[in-house]
């Protein structure tokens, strides 16, 4: 099987990691890819805005299967061209990116499916928005409609600073054109998980839960990132938790999309809050979280390929996947200014010390200039931790973390903390 990725962060990099293991893998590649995924896979440099080269080297290199990883492509129909042209794809098409491109989309999906959520009103003029929000319960959520590499969404202790969210979007166009419209809601209150699942619009296959750490700084303070760690499993989803958001949330997305002539072959990721009431939607991803598919494909045993590849040719009934029992983390290590503005270019060192500890390495940022290793992202490193518990699981995620440096790495020191009672960064 010749299979691409498509991609150049930490995700792409565990994706490529993980489809190495497959025997029935004989020729990866991965566009444009990072520092990384060259040891697993041959990167390539095509830009992948450009689908009409994809294809062409698809055609040339006999590509099985294309794996996309990052939500842009989708969300202007990478899936669809590469379908177009025979060529078998694991992701969904733009119809259905819009649960993520557009979260308004997404929100009258929920509506219209009768899936819980949060209740929410949508503006575009910040007047009606600043009435709005003067009128309302605090705290609030306000969230970018559009694509905001996972930072458009703002939760307001205050009106005001709901307010100021508002015409930061609106008004001052920080967000560019994912904020010419936002979503003002009324803010959840319980504990968020990350349900994934792999389908191809008939079958679903629920994947380990997870949990991510959005916020910056530790304590869950600081702006919100891309995510800064993440957990599998998570305590907060047991088996009767999972069958709940499978049929409360999961199945109604499926069957709602369906009825609209959308056929969802990938994974769609729902962020959960548990609330005092039952499990509530928060929104929708169209692709493997990032850094949650870090802290779940090291717990998967079955064969990533074939998993994959049945899904996207709409062959996943029967299929199972066996799951090591160990327990994973992810820690991010990201530059100096992330998630505003950063640095890049400084060298990174200590990854075969790492190594080493029996932490597992993937990166994010990274580039090679000659021998050099060097940052070129916000979030630079992953390190991964597995263990028989979640407290060996972090330790050996820290210790791997502190024999790696570069100039103004950081990283939270507490990821996954709060599931355990001693252990510390």
């Amino acid at each position: 099987m010749k299979v691409l990725v498509i991609g150049s962060g930490g995700r792409e990099h565990a994706i490529c990691w993980k489809l190495r293991q497959s025997p029935k893998v004989t020729d990866l590649y991965c566009a444009p890819g990072n520092g990384g995924t060259s040891f697993h896979a041959s990167n390539v440099d095509i830009n992948i805005t450009k689908h009409k080269k994809v294809i062409v080297f698809c055609k040339r290199n006999g590509i099985d299967l294309v794996v996309v990883g990052p939500e842009a492509p989708l969300a202007v129909g990478i899936a669809d061209d590469l379908r177009k042209a025979g060529i078998v794809v694991f992701g969904p098409s733009y119809a259905a990116a819009r649960l993520e491109s557009s979260k308004i989309f997404a929100k009258e999906m929920m509506g219209g499916n009768n899936i819980p959520t949060a209740g929410f009103r949508v503006f575009d003029d910040i007047r009606k928005a600043r009435e709005y929000i003067l009128s309302a319960e605090e705290p609030l959520v306000v969230k970018a409609y559009g694509l905001a590499a996972g930072k458009g969404v703002i939760i307001a202790k205050t009106r005001e600073e709901a307010i100021d969210a508002a015409e930061r979007m609106l008004v001052k166009k920080e967000f560019g054109a994912a904020g010419k419209r936002i979503i003002v809601e009324e803010c959840l209150v319980g504990r968020e998980a990350s349900i994934m699942v792999i389908t191809d619009g008939e079958t679903i296959l629920p994947l380990a839960s997870s949990q991510d750490h959005k916020r910056a700084h530790d304590g869950d303070s600081g702006p919100n990132t891309g995510g800064m760690g993440a957990f599998s499993p998570t305590p907060v989803i047991g088996k009767k938790e999972l069958e709940e958001i499978m049929e409360k949330i999961i199945r109604p997305t499926i069957r709602g999309l369906k009825m609209e002539g959308i056929d969802y072959r990938g994974v769609l990721y729902a962020g959960i809050m548990m609330t005092e009431s039952g499990p509530k939607a928060l929104e929708y991803n169209v692709r493997f979280g990032d850094p949650e598919t870090q802290a779940i494909l090291p717990r998967i045993k079955s064969d990533f390929a074939d998993l994959l590849m049945n899904a996207a040719t709409g062959n996943l009934a029967g299929t199972e996947i066996e799951w090591d029992s160990s327990e994973c983390v992810c820690l991010v290590l990201a530059a100096a200014g992330y998630p505003g503005k950063y640095e890049k270019g400084k060298e990174i060192t200590g990854i075969i010390e790492a190594m080493e500890t029996q932490a597992i390495i993937f990166h994010a940022g990274t580039k090679y200039e000659g021998d050099r290793l060097v940052s070129c992202g916000g979030r630079v490193m992953n390190v991964v931790g597995l263990g028989a518990d979640m407290k060996q699981a972090l330790e050996r995620a820290y210790k791997g973390a502190s024999k790696i440096c570069f100039e103004g790495m950081w990283c939270r020191s507490d990821i996954g903390a709060r599931n355990t009672s001693d252990v510390k960064a």
